[in-house]
């Protein structure tokens, strides 16, 4: 075999063994949530390709001004290679905003074949490694807070019922829930949850999503609008 032709045979191999490596990679994530009296938080991180493509979403502030104004909220967002980015915006979640989304997801729907069937079969290969979720509070009075334990500690098993059929829960989910008996009203929170997807499913699932929206007429069009809405 001549050098000319071995090189770029080793250069194709090296390249199938790099795009076999990300495949058998995994995409993880991490979200955690707090709320201590007034001081919210929020943070997400997604980590591919054994950790060399990192991005960060914060979201440091949340205010809520009124029913009418709604939410407003800081966020800032920060990555590293293939593509960095950092920036910080703030947003406004209200009547206006939440009308948008939902016009858009009905947007979505209509352009995408089984859209449905399709984002139940992405979730069902999501493997959740942590789901810890702690909640302290107080509503004033001993005898009203007693009670309401009760029907804390069923929202939160229901709302872990409804997760655990999307999403594959690998270990049991730590609960709490701890009534705070003074004369004053108060709440902590938080919630910590952990999973992983593989990168080989992703793509696939990727592919899978163009070609139903391939299916509708019209449908790439619409995608191309809502994604160029989002990302403006």
């Amino acid at each position: 075999m001549t050098l000319w032709l071995a090189i770029p045979l080793i250069l194709l191999l090296l390249v199938i063994l790099l795009f076999l490596l990300v495949l058998a990679s995994s995409i993880h994530f991490h979200f955690h949530v707090r709320r201590l009296g007034k001081d919210d938080r929020i943070e997400f991180d997604i980590k591919a390709v054994y950790g060399l493509v990192k991005f960060h979403y914060e979201v440091p502030a949340l205010v809520f001004q009124s029913i009418e104004q709604g939410i407003k909220l800081k966020v800032e967002k920060s990555g590293m290679a293939p593509v960095k980015r950092d920036s910080e915006k703030e947003q406004q979640v209200d009547k206006e905003s939440v009308t948008n989304w939902l016009k858009n997801i009905r947007t979505a729907l209509k352009a995408t074949r089984g859209l449905k069937k399709w984002l139940r079969g992405t979730l069902s290969h999501v493997k959740i490694s942590q789901f810890d979720w702690s909640t302290d509070f107080s509503l004033g009075d001993a005898a009203t807070t007693a009670t309401a334990v009760g029907a804390l500690w069923g929202f939160k098993w229901t709302m872990i019922g409804a997760v655990s059929c999307f999403v594959r829960l690998m270990h049991n989910p730590r609960i709490f829930v701890a009534p705070v008996f003074r004369d004053e009203p108060s709440f902590a929170t938080e919630a910590v949850c952990a999973g992983k997807l593989s990168a080989g499913y992703a793509l696939y699932a990727g592919l899978l999503l163009l070609r139903r929206v391939s299916k509708v007429e019209g449908g790439l069009g619409r995608w191309k609008k809502l994604l160029s809405r989002e990302y403006s």
